[in-house]
């Protein structure tokens, strides 16, 4: 673009001048032109997308065995993602995930990354639901978590809701390398839209995986893909039959095919769990919205960690 500067140098072609005497005198400025100023100087803005600020944060924590107790062994954070840890009473410690940024809109980039060692049970959550806020064109915000669960380890990944906006690019994904011996209970929840506000994904991206392997083998994988107008797709009575809110739960223990039967008797019709192997429950619900959607899980979150949730669920 040219922006052009003129300007009239006539009113400053006057200067003071004070002598010895005190005597105040105008004359001539010598220093200022009487022509006007006419200059032209070429500017090139850059892009809308390297002007929006981006948002950075990772995560490193890895926890061990304390006598009876799991305490924390080694902690990073760096950027826009902090770890909080709630005061405790049983053995069990509590990591509760805050983004500082927000949420996660187009070219952010965050990393968790949780290590277990033997014998240790720990429960990740997050203070409040995730955002998807929207992108600009060609952007997508990525979210990369991994976990490393070593012998006798008991880990749940029980983040609050996902809320998807219009108009969002979010690229996610869970990695758990477990061992043989550990027991794992993964929960995670999306929103699509802000149902309250009357808002349809009409456009949008997300991208969602969760993998686990054991010793090394693939033992589950999941992969979620929505493009486009989410909200058309979400209508089809073969998809979600225009639901609000879905979770996934993956149950990975000795104990699970116990769980098969008590689940589905709390479970409704929109809701289905199966037993895959004889150590994996997967389970898959949907609801017309979150409110309706946490009335069903939370009972049934209780009933496989035994325990009350974090208290971060309940305000």
């Amino acid at each position: 673009m040219d922006i052009h500067f003129l300007a009239e140098a006539h009113a400053a072609a006057v200067w003071a001048d004070i002598s010895g005497d005190g005597v105040v005198k105008s004359t001539a400025n010598p220093f200022c032109r009487t022509r006007p100023i006419n200059a032209t100087v070429r500017i090139s803005p850059r892009p809308d997308s390297e002007l929006q600020p981006r948002a950075h944060g990772h995560v490193h924590l890895s926890v061990k065995r304390d006598g009876p107790r799991t305490a924390i062994d080694t902690l990073r954070q760096a950027g826009s993602s902090k770890l909080l840890f709630p005061r405790r009473t049983g053995p069990e410690i509590e990591a509760v995930l805050l983004n500082t940024a927000g949420g996660v809109t187009g070219g952010d980039r965050f990393a968790v990354d949780i290590e277990a060692q033997s014998g240790t049970a720990m429960t990740l959550t997050t203070q409040a639901a995730e955002r998807a806020y929207a992108a600009q064109p060609g952007e997508t915000g990525v979210i990369r978590s991994s976990l490393l669960l070593g012998e006798d380890v008991a880990f749940n990944w029980l983040p609050q809701e996902t809320i998807l906006f219009a108009g969002c690019a979010l690229d996610r994904s869970l990695a758990v390398e477990m061992a043989a011996s550990s027991r794992l209970l993964v929960s995670e929840i999306l929103v699509f839209g802000r149902g309250a506000m009357g808002e349809t994904l009409t456009c949008g991206t997300f991208l969602d995986r969760i993998e686990v392997r054991r010793g090394g083998e693939k033992l589950f994988l999941d992969a979620i893909a929505l493009h486009g107008n989410i909200a058309a797709h979400l209508e089809r009575a073969a998809i979600a039959a225009g639901s609000g809110a879905m979770v996934s739960v993956v149950y990975v223990a000795p104990d699970a095919e116990a769980y098969l039967g008590p689940l589905r008797a709390m479970l409704p019709e929109t809701a289905g769990v199966s037993l895959i192997g004889a150590d994996l429950l997967f389970l898959r619900a949907l609801a017309q919205d979150s409110f309706a959607l946490r009335q069903m899980l939370i009972p049934i979150l209780v009933r496989l960690t035994k325990t009350p949730l974090p208290r971060c669920w309940m305000i």
